[in-house]
């Protein structure tokens, strides 16, 4: 993406987890100022030698996010640390009144109220990173908000779109990771073939664009073209329409408000082309309806929602939980936790731990 920007774009700092060896390759490639890395069990020997030789300040741990991201030479942020983790370095983005092109969708479902009332506050900017938002966001871009009559996510279906109830209590981790269009992570792939990710992009999206749960619904479309609709008051129907590339919606964010010339992959629509949509079928899915229910409730439900989901997936992904155990656990969790409707952020930091321990004990 920064390589096809023609110097419009610059790494500044650039953070990893645990993959250090891929990181020195790109620090080699785009020499950043600052590198964070975030495991304390990391391998720094990949990196040391290159960092040293490109200039480059080497920082730790969630306090070296925190750091980088409130630059002033920083900005836009993306923000992709995958699950509960990436909230601090999303909130001290936001703090600091950065852009932030966020891709960790779990900083909205756990501090929906607190993040986007922070970015008010700060004159801060979130732009979506996912495509199902992104493709949302553009669709808003043809009306007024008095003028929305619904917002409609779409989903593939993931793995298991037309397996029975008997078939998914045999499911596998191997089963679960053969996603039909996307090459993800394993949670990720996991959690679309639940459908818990939908779940937590209804909790997004009503964050992101203000949108009461009962104006947020699934559609199912397997091909993954339609990346999302709009449909407003008149009938119209809005929709965002490429192949499943990331790199478009990436880019977008990053030159947002502008279009320009990228590497991701077109449309051809001089080919056959085939879409298809249908309702989702939530009696083998009943993650949507955790959704709806957490996106109306708001306060702390999408945090617990978030670690119980986190936990019951890690576990399932050991062989310690079946497939069909994954969302009843999250439900039961959920419903047995101290609902507040207005928590701090420490609050919900308590009820990420307890969330998780809680999973343990049900799934012990």
């Amino acid at each position: 993406m920064i390589a096809e920007s023609a110097g419009q774009l610059n790494a500044i700092g650039i953070s990893a987890h645990t993959r250090t060896t891929e990181l020195a390759q790109q620090v080699e490639t785009h020499r950043p100022r600052w590198v964070v890395v975030t495991a304390e069990e990391a391998n720094r020997e990949p990196l040391d030698g290159v960092a040293k030789t490109c200039g480059c300040e080497v920082w730790s741990g969630s306090a070296g996010i925190e750091k980088m991201v409130g630059q002033p030479e920083v900005d836009v942020v993306v923000a992709a640390i995958v699950g509960s983790a990436g909230l601090r370095g999303a909130w001290a983005a936001l703090d600091a009144g950065k852009t932030l092109a966020l891709a960790n969708k779990e900083t909205l479902v756990m501090a929906g109220s607190l993040v986007t009332e922070l970015a008010a506050r700060r004159d801060a900017t979130i732009l979506p990173v996912d495509s199902e938002h992104s493709a949302i966001f553009q669709a808003l871009q043809n009306g007024r908000r008095d003028e929305v009559s619904r917002i409609i996510l779409t989903a593939s279906g993931g793995p298991f779109r037309t397996w029975t109830a008997e078939q998914l209590k045999q499911a596998t981790v191997d089963d679960a990771l053969a996603h039909p269009t996307w090459d993800m992570g394993p949670k990720v792939t996991v959690d679309s073939a639940t459908m818990m990710n939908k779940a937590l992009e209804i909790i997004e999206a009503r964050w992101l664009f203000d949108m009461p749960a009962d104006k947020i619904d699934v559609v199912v479309h397997p091909q993954s073209l339609v990346h999302s609709l709009v449909e407003y008051i008149d009938g119209s129907v809005i929709a965002q329409l490429s192949p499943p590339d990331m790199r478009l919606p990436i880019q977008y964010a990053l030159t947002y408000p502008e279009r320009r010339p990228g590497p991701a992959r077109k449309l051809d629509l001089t080919a056959a082309l085939q879409i298809d949509f249908e309702p989702p079928d939530e009696d083998r899915f009943p993650a949507l309806a955790l959704g709806h229910e957490v996106a109306a409730a708001g306060g702390t439900a999408g945090a617990v929602l978030n670690a119980a989901n986190e936990a019951a997936v890690a576990t399932f992904l050991e062989g310690q939980l079946r497939f069909s155990e994954i969302v009843p656990a999250c439900r039961s969790v959920l419903h047995e936790h101290n609902f507040s409707p207005n928590p701090t952020l420490e609050e919900l930091t308590q009820l990420d731990r307890w969330a998780r321990e809680e999973v343990m004990r049900v799934c012990s």
